[in-house]
């Protein structure tokens, strides 16, 4: 029992572990860059390329119908290549090695962790909507309310930051990452992503009815948030000490 309680940071300690972890891979994107730059070219080039495939859609085509579909399926795989490079970065340079060596409780790593990516995400997501506002609702009426789209887009990032970091944590030591990471990534982002499409396309389309229905699509996404997280939370020592 005394060791323990010796190994076990108290919470002043842990709080102090998780601001460290999580300026520290902070202050390293903003050196480098280089995962906020990779997920936004490829966010921003995805939403064009989906511009193009639909342009030949016709005039009585609605994009407003399938883009936020568009929107979501660019955020998840943009997500995966954040992901992986965080992780990535981590074990090259050692660093993972180093934290799993200190006296840091493992919850702490993977909430540092998932905040972190979950920043970076969101910071993606700000950069992409003009771009999507302006490719796919250019000429069209937006008709619901201008903070559920931001409501809709936080809510999906928690779920895709944490169990996305479980996910990238379990993938980092295999040879192909990427792969294995989006094997187990898509099916387990599947029940998030038709709630975050409802919710979104809701937002956009606006209405009555679809008032209802972008809190029914809130409803599944808290749900999902609340069980995966707290399931990510409660694998991630174990994970990590495999």
């Amino acid at each position: 029992m005394a060791e323990t309680t010796a190994r076990r940071p108290g919470r002043g300690l842990s709080w102090r572990q998780f601001r460290a972890i999580l300026r520290k891979d902070i202050v390293m994107e903003l050196r480098t860059k280089e995962m906020i730059t990779s997920m936004g070219i490829y966010a921003l080039l995805t939403m064009v390329v989906y511009q193009i495939a639909l342009s030949q859609a016709g005039t009585a085509f609605d994009p407003r119908t399938i883009a936020a579909g568009l929107l979501w399926l660019a955020f998840v795989f943009t997500s995966m290549l954040g992901l992986n490079r965080s992780l990535v970065h981590e074990k090259d340079q050692g660093c993972l090695e180093a934290l799993l060596l200190s006296p840091v409780d493992r919850p702490v790593i993977f909430f540092a962790k998932a905040i972190g990516n979950m920043i970076f995400l969101l910071i993606v997501q700000v950069l992409t909507i003009p771009v999507f506002a302006f490719l796919f609702l250019q000429g069209s009426e937006y008709g619901g309310q201008l903070w559920m789209i931001p409501v809709a887009l936080l809510g999906g990032a928690v779920g895709i930051a944490g169990v996305g970091t479980l996910l990238a944590t379990m993938s980092v030591n295999t040879k192909g990452k990427d792969f294995v990471l989006a094997v187990l990534f898509i099916p387990l982002m599947y029940p998030l992503l038709l709630a975050c499409v409802s919710a979104t396309t809701a937002a956009v389309l606006g209405g009555d009815g679809h008032v209802q229905q972008f809190w029914s699509g809130m409803g599944l996404i808290a749900a999902y948030d609340a069980i995966m997280v707290l399931a990510a939370y409660a694998l991630y020592e174990f994970v990590l000490g495999a």
